[in-house]
């Protein structure tokens, strides 16, 4: 299931480039769908794009709550 905050899209990819895709994800530790989003990363920046970054989710309480010493 696609995380709330990703944009879900049906993509059409020839199957040996997909393989591709999957080997080299397995290599560096990532999903293929991961991988995927990581080589277009780097395409938009090779064309002098950056996208902007999204808002890292919250986890945990916010910090200086009252009763937050600020050690973890």
């Amino acid at each position: 299931m696609a995380s709330p905050d990703k944009k879900a899209f049906a993509l059409r990819v020839d199957p040996a480039l997909w393989a591709q895709i999957e080997r080299l994800a397995a290599q560096e530790l990532r999903s293929a769908n991961a991988q995927v989003e990581v080589l277009l990363r780097e395409a938009l920046a090779r064309r002098g794009i950056k996208p902007a970054a999204s808002p890292a989710p919250r986890r945990g309480r916010p910090p200086n709550e009252p009763g937050d010493t600020g050690q973890g």
